[in-house]
């Protein structure tokens, strides 16, 4: 067994025999113990440098971060402001573009309808012209027919000037008749005297329109009733018989006259 410890005989046994003020103390005689202090300074101020120098190459990392992302930022602000003016004209191309295809589709519209108007235009020319080649065919037609229906009028006429002129000689030197033109064409005026006893100077007439193939009386002095007078037209549209036609309408006059 280990002794139990005692201060009293602790403190006799270590402690000399002083009494006095010059008497070492304790502390005195402890032995020197080197912590190394100074080393631990030096080490802490390197560390200190180091971790300044960590701090300074930090910031200026962070620094130079922050500025470069600055200026990445100011960069695509930069490009995003180009890329917002080239969306703009775009845009504006896209609009110009869109009215300039409005534009010509308005006018292609407009080509289209006058090109259909045209050929709507040239359908009913043509049309128009195949009605008046067939008209244009029937007047030639109807002049033929009228040239041939003349020129056979005009040798009845030929024919029957031939025959009559003989009595027509007679007609005028002994009874007083004779032919003048009623101022129109295709009008004859056959105009009678001595057929008023009273006065045989009065006259009397009639005008025949030879126009057509059927003659017609277009007038007379005096005035014949109409019924005698178409007796006496339809009587020469039948017969072609000039002298007989005459013979009756001086008849009729001298019967209206007396």
């Amino acid at each position: 067994m280990s002794a139990l410890f005692e201060p009293s005989m602790s403190t006799s046994a270590v402690r000399a025999p002083f009494s006095t003020v010059d008497a070492p103390s304790m502390a005195d005689s402890l032995p020197n113990i080197n912590f190394g202090f100074d080393e631990l300074r030096e080490r802490m101020a390197r560390f200190t440098d180091q971790f300044d120098s960590f701090i300074a190459k930090g910031r200026k990392r962070v620094l130079e971060e922050r500025n470069q992302f600055r200026i990445n930022v100011a960069e695509l602000q930069e490009d995003q402001k180009m890329k917002q003016r080239d969306l703009e004209i775009l845009a504006q191309k896209a609009a110009q573009h869109e009215q300039a295809i409005q534009q010509q589709e308005a006018e292609t519209a407009e080509v289209e309808g006058a090109i259909a108007t045209l050929a709507q235009q040239k359908e009913q020319a043509g049309q128009h012209r195949v009605v008046l080649q067939q008209q244009i065919a029937t007047l030639k037609s109807d002049i033929s027919a009228k040239k041939a229906a003349q020129s056979s009028h005009a040798r009845e006429l030929d024919a029957q000037s031939r025959l009559n002129l003989p009595e027509l000689d007679f007609w005028e030197s002994h009874l007083g008749m004779r032919i003048e033109g009623a101022g129109q064409e295709d009008r004859l005026r056959f105009v009678f005297c001595n057929l008023d006893e009273k006065d045989w100077a009065r006259e009397s007439w009639f005008e025949l329109d030879t126009e057509r193939r059927d003659y017609a009386v277009v007038d007379c002095r005096p005035k014949i009733e109409g019924m005698q007078i178409e007796e006496c037209v339809e009587v020469l549209n039948s017969s072609r018989d000039l002298g007989q036609f005459l013979r009756r309408m001086r008849q009729v006059f001298k019967d209206a006259i007396r």
